[in-house]
């Protein structure tokens, strides 16, 4: 890239602009995901909308290719070009009176939890607590309370966007309602987010954490957990999770060495209630480790307790309206010491009021799936090819019963027509139409990109 043009964008920006080779840019290009990561020509380390601008403008006067990253959690493909790093832009104001919060760009669900809490309030935040926020919301969302409240995009009032031509427009469903309706659930394919207006719900408490459980000792854990899913009530969202545990000291004692099913509770109800639900869990073997306790919603990165290291890793993801005996089977054995390389089967259970159409409707797709299938691996150098082969094979035996994938739960790119999978096929075609109407020449490369019409 010029240096000429570089030092003219610089010009445009409060906040700093990184090329190659300078102090900051692998600092700014580096995520969560640290597979294969992106290679910019340039880096925009915006801390305002008007940075954002002018990122996106140079982009257009250069028909550069441009990206977005917060946090870097949902990494799929490593881009070029432009980047622009909003990591700086993370402020939250919450408005207890509306229950409403404004989360800025690059502010991730731990900043607007805590925000929210002194208030007795939640946002629709996911397991992890430090993934942005936005990105999540804008592939859909399924969170701690999603079969409570459904998901994170249902409950969106404002974007605020800078579209392809560089302009700053406030989205609502009055203003443009083709593009807020885009917007929630079609992932950042439509301009580059700077600013959101949610809605918080009446959460401060919840009965939650993890029980853990050994296969050799429950080996129909997950067929059990599907049954029990059956007869609870919206108020819980659970899912279950089984990987090997390697024999590790700083590992707990109980699970060094196994095969483990974790199932991880989230009960938005009174105390006992959740206690009483869950007790019919904990006959199913012997606990190994028992971390269900009432917890305030300011801890709820607790029941999953994912790692908070940057690390390389892949997934891939179904929607599915049954799971039966022998897939889980399957999935149990995939999750096996036998793996090729280490692998983590994660199943949510869906339904509730996920499966109910939002006041204003979205494009999140698949709300009749009952259940999301997510296989997820550790990557070591040479090991990709193996890791995409294994999650192909796990996932394959439960296509009969798939309905499509996710883009929430999916770590990697996707093929052109794994992503149309995430969509009924009108509204797929509708969002390739929107996508023509704001990037007709397709520069902005969101993680799981639906292209322009035509």
């Amino acid at each position: 890239m010029d240096t000429m043009m570089q030092k003219r964008l610089a010009a445009r920006t409060r906040g700093p602009v990184y090329v190659p080779g300078v102090e900051g840019y692998d600092e700014h290009r580096l995520g969560f995901q640290l597979l294969d990561p992106h290679r910019p020509s340039v880096i925009v380390a915006a801390t305002e909308a008007r940075d954002v601008q002018a990122a996106v403008e140079f982009a257009a006067e250069t028909r550069s290719p441009l990206a977005v990253q917060a946090g870097g959690h949902g990494l799929a493909a490593p881009a070029e070009g432009v980047l622009i790093n909003t990591r700086r832009m993370s402020a939250v104001r919450v408005d207890p009176r509306t229950r409403v919060a404004w989360v800025e760009a690059g502010a991730t669900w731990r900043q607007v939890i805590e925000a929210a809490a002194p208030y007795g309030l939640a946002p629709l935040s996911g397991s992890f607590p430090g993934v942005g926020a936005i990105s999540y919301t804008l592939g859909g969302g399924v969170g701690l309370l999603a079969r409570r409240y459904g998901f994170a995009a249902d409950h969106v009032r404002r974007i605020d966007l800078v579209t392809l031509d560089a302009r700053l427009r406030q989205v609502t469903a009055g203003s443009d309602p083709d593009l807020f309706w885009a917007l929630r659930g079609g992932g950042g394919n439509f301009g580059v987010v700077t600013g959101m207006e949610i809605d918080l719900v009446p959460v401060a408490r919840i009965y939650g954490g993890s029980l853990f459980f050994a296969v050799e000792q429950a080996p129909d854990v997950l067929d059990a957990w599907r049954h029990w899913t059956a007869t609870v009530p919206e108020e819980m969202t659970s899912a279950v999770t089984t990987l090997p545990y390697p024999d590790l000291p700083m590992l707990p004692e109980p699970l060094r060495g196994r095969q483990v099913a974790q199932i991880q509770i989230s009960y938005a109800g009174p105390l006992k209630d959740g206690r009483d639900l869950v007790e019919p869990l904990r006959s199913l073997g012997p606990i190994l480790r028992d971390t269900l306790r009432e917890l305030p919603y300011a801890e709820s990165g607790a029941v999953f307790d994912e790692p908070d290291e940057p690390h390389a890793y892949r997934s891939r993801n179904l929607l599915v309206n049954d799971l039966g005996p022998q897939a889980l089977a399957d999935l149990t054995k995939a999750a096996g010491p036998s793996a090729p390389v280490m692998t983590v089967v994660g199943l949510r259970h869906l339904g509730g009021a996920l499966a109910r159409e939002p006041r204003t409707a979205n494009a999140v797709g698949h709300r009749d799936a009952t259940y999301a299938v997510t296989v997820l691996s550790p990557v070591q150098a040479g090991e990709d090819e193996v890791v995409r082969e294994t999650h192909r094979d796990a996932l394959a035996p439960l296509a009969g019963d798939a309905v499509g994938c996710s883009l929430n739960f999916t770590f990697g790119p996707l093929s052109g027509d794994e992503v149309r999978s995430a969509f009924a096929p009108a509204d797929y075609a509708r969002l390739t139409r929107i996508r023509a109407r704001h990037d007709p020449h397709g520069l902005l490369r969101a993680n799981h990109v639906i292209p322009p019409a035509g």
